[in-house]
C-alpha cells in the first residue's frame, strides 16, 4: 500500500512540476541552492551563495535555500522552502539558475531558459559514476541502470566546476560531461586561505566549543561501502584506539571526530568527555579543518581541501587490504 502510494504521489509531482514549465514563466533573477538534497547549509553552494550577499546580490536577486528538515541560520535576504514539496517544484521551475552539489530527481528537467551550475562536493580519488563496477546507494541496485540514470541527469547541467585538471580529467571521463568545465578551484576553500590566521582560527574553534589551549587531532574517516546494516545503511567501526589515543596525548590534544554524513550510527562518546568532540553531525567540516593542528584520515577526499592549510597529515589506512578493491 505505502508503495503504491509513494507512486502516485511522485507521478502526481510529476504532472505538476511538467504543467508549472508550460504555464509559467522563468523568472530572471531568481536562484535556487541546496546542499546534499537540502540536507545541509554547507558546501560549495553555500560559499557561492554567501559571496553574493557579501556583494549585496541577495537584494537584487531572489535567492531561495531547500531545506530538508528545519530551517537553517542563513545570512542575506534569502528565503528557505522545504525540498520535495509543492513550493520548492515551483520555484525549480521558475528559477533562472540551479546550484547544487548533487544530483536531482530525475523528472526535474531543466527549463531551456535556466541554468544549471552543478558544484558536486569532492575531489575523485575514489571511483565515481561511469568507473564503478558496482553499487551499494540507497535507492540503487543495478550499476548498469545507475550509470544510465547518472549520465541522463548529467546532461541537464550546465557548468561542472572543478578544482584541478587531475579533477577536470576524471570528471568528464566518469560523468561523460562534455559541457563547460570551470576550473577554479572550489568555492568552500576559500575560507581555508581567508582564515588561515590566528584569530580567525581562535574564533572557530569558541564556536565549535573546543579548548583553545590544547592541540585538536582532526580524525576524518570516510565511509566503507563493504561495512553496512543493509544496502544504502553504512555501519561504521571505530578502529583507533581512543583510550591508548588519551592515555598518550590526552594531556595536551583532543580528538576531533568527524565521519562520513552516509554513515548511520550515532555513535557514543560519553565516556571520553572533554577528550572526544563528535562534530560528524556538524555542516561545515571546512571550519572543522581550520580549528584542528594535525588530520588524520584514510581515503577520504578530505586531504585534498585539508593539503592547502598544510598542515600536518597522516593517512590511518588500517584496511587497504580489504578497501583497495
Amino acid at each position: 500500500m505505502e508503495r503504491k502510494l509513494y507512486k502516485l504521489v511522485k507521478k502526481l509531482a510529476i504532472l505538476y512540476y511538467r504543467f508549472l514549465c508550460l504555464v509559467l514563466p522563468v523568472n530572471q533573477k531568481r536562484v535556487v541552492f541546496d546542499s546534499s538534497l537540502g540536507k545541509s547549509y554547507a558546501g560549495n553552494p553555500k560559499y557561492i551563495y554567501e559571496y553574493l550577499v557579501a556583494n549585496g546580490y541577495d537584494i537584487k536577486w531572489d535567492c531561495i535555500w531547500f531545506y530538508e528538515k528545519d530551517k537553517y541560520n542563513i545570512p542575506g535576504m534569502s528565503r528557505q522552502v522545504q525540498y520535495g514539496r509543492m513550493r520548492y517544484l515551483y520555484y525549480m521551475a521558475t528559477a533562472k539558475i540551479w546550484v547544487f552539489d548533487n544530483r536531482q530527481p530525475e523528472f526535474l528537467i531543466r527549463r531551456k531558459d535556466t541554468y544549471y551550475i552543478q558544484t558536486w562536493h569532492g575531489t575523485p580519488l575514489k571511483k565515481l559514476a561511469l568507473d564503478m563496477e558496482d553499487v551499494f546507494m540507497v535507492g540503487e541496485t543495478d550499476i548498469n541502470e545507475y550509470k544510465k540514470h547518472f549520465t541522463k541527469n548529467v546532461q541537464t547541467w550546465d557548468y561542472l566546476i572543478s578544482q584541478n585538471a587531475f579533477s577536470s580529467e576524471t570528471f568528464a571521463r566518469a560523468f561523460d560531461f562534455h559541457k563547460k568545465m570551470l576550473e577554479i578551484g572550489y568555492p568552500r576553500n576559500d575560507i581555508l586561505f581567508r582564515d588561515n590566521n590566528e584569530e580567525a582560527i581562535k574564533r572557530h574553534k569558541k564556536m565549535l566549543g573546543l579548548p583553545t589551549d590544547k592541540k585538536i587531532i582532526l580524525y576524518a574517516p570516510t565511509w566503507r561501502d563493504n561495512q553496512m546494516y543493509r544496502r544504502g545503511e553504512y555501519k561504521f567501526t571505530l578502529a583507533m584506539d581512543l583510550d591508548r589515543m588519551q592515555k598518550e596525548f590526552g594531556a595536551d590534544s583532543v580528538i576531533l571526530l568527524r565521519t562520513h554524513y552516509y554513515i548511520a550510527d550515532m555513535l557514543d562518546f560519553s565516556q571520553y568527555e572533554g577528550f572526544v568532540f563528535n562534530a560528524s553531525q556538524y555542516e561545515d567540516v571546512s571550519r572543522l579543518y581550520l580549528a584542528s593542528d594535525l588530520c588524520i584520515t584514510d581515503y577520504s577526499s578530505v586531504f585534498f581541501d585539508y593539503a592547502n592549510l598544510k598542515r600536518p597529515l597522516l593517512f590511518f589506512a588500517y584496511d587497504y587490504d580489504a578497501y583497495a578493491d
